[in-house]
């Protein structure tokens, strides 16, 4: 049955399910996009911090390499206990970078989410069948596929680029130990970059293949997007969001129609609605736009800018715009208001209209 409700399910999930899988901590991630981030640190920190975690550590081991017959005994511990010191102070700065790089790499994918779901305890989670259906899974073996083609691929990677120092190893021995570790520096961040390479490819991959599986996880059935299409628009915050929202819509269209008026008649302050009418074409004078107040004082601004007529008449702007509607002819009854004030507009304009 269940498999039956999943292959029912061919709709895109909606904004809706998406943020309530997000409140449950169900978000889209990717293991090697982190993955990746550390590796980038690490690298980092080999590049910039190598050669004086190197030049430390070269300090540190140095009575022992070139004069191992004065230690005694009963320091060595002692002695060894100061150079591992030295070393986790230097190396200090690098492990906080890798940690910064880290919670950086989950924080570019998920952003801030706080959530208490997914760490809530669940029966589920402590049983011996689902845990062994989750170790079994198919999830579970590609991620282990995936696991072992990251080792082979990022092996074979190191290997090609430090096979041909193989043949340098005799002449590396004859070093001393400054030559020695910058010739090693020198191999480690070549290493580090071609693995970092590998580990971009591995990560981009990933990353595509995770949002497929995450959105085809999130899919719903057209049930479910009527059932959850009926609770929002129950809702009495969403129809008054989709109220405004179809209001500025439907005042952005009126706006564009200013323009094309033949006329703007006013209170002049409170009240403005926009005429069109065209003698050969209409049998009646057509409202294009009306409004109170601030989207009268617009409806006015885009008549001066497109240099449409506006004239007082307050009135009849108060009656057009208790009266009359948007997009249709004016009532009867002001046939005869409104034709004087288009006849003036027509002779206003025929005054400024030069003559042959």
């Amino acid at each position: 049955m269940s498999g039956q409700d999943d292959g029912d399910k061919t709709e895109e999930p909606s904004a809706r399910k998406l943020s309530q899988a997000r409140e449950k901590g169900q978000v889209l991630t990717s293991k090697e996009v982190n993955n990746f981030a550390v590796l980038l640190g690490a690298t980092m920190v080999v590049g910039i911090f190598g050669p004086f975690l190197l030049s430390d550590m070269a300090r540190a081991l140095l009575v022992f390499i070139e004069r191992p017959d004065m230690i005694d005994v009963p320091g060595a511990g002692s002695l060894l206990l100061d150079m591992l010191i030295d070393v986790g102070f230097a190396i200090a700065p690098a492990l906080a970078l890798l940690f910064v790089l880290a919670i950086l790499g989950v924080l570019m994918q998920i952003g801030w989410l706080v959530s208490t779901e997914s760490i809530q305890p669940k029966l589920e989670k402590i049983s011996p069948i689902s845990g062994a259906k989750r170790l079994f899974s198919l999830k579970s073996v590609m991620e282990l596929v995936k696991g072992i083609v990251k080792m082979m691929m990022v092996g074979f990677v190191a290997y090609l680029i430090v096979s041909p120092e193989f043949s340098r190893i005799e002449m590396m021995v004859q070093m001393d130990i400054k030559d020695l570790l910058d010739e090693t520096h020198f191999v480690a961040i070549k290493v580090f970059i071609g693995a970092l390479a590998v580990t971009a490819v591995i990560a981009v991959a990933d990353y595509l293949y995770q949002k497929y599986e995450f959105m085809n996880q999130m899919r719903m059935s057209k049930q479910e997007v009527r059932d959850e299409h009926k609770q929002t628009e129950g809702d009495p915050h969403v129809k008054a969001r989709l109220r405004q929202l179809r209001m500025e819509r439907a005042r952005t269209r009126m706006m564009a129609e200013v323009p094309k008026a033949t006329v703007v008649i006013t209170n002049p302050t409170h009240f403005a609605v926009a005429l069109k009418y065209e003698m050969d074409e209409m049998s009646a004078p057509r409202v294009l736009a009306k409004g109170v107040d601030a989207v009268a004082l617009r409806i006015r601004e885009v008549a001066n800018e497109n240099d449409v007529p506006i004239v007082e008449n307050r009135p009849l702007a108060r009656a057009l715009y208790d009266n009359a509607e948007i997009d249709e002819e004016i009532p009867e009854e002001y046939y005869k208001a409104v034709a004087e004030v288009i006849s003036y507009v027509f002779k206003m304009n025929q005054t400024y209209i030069p003559t042959s």
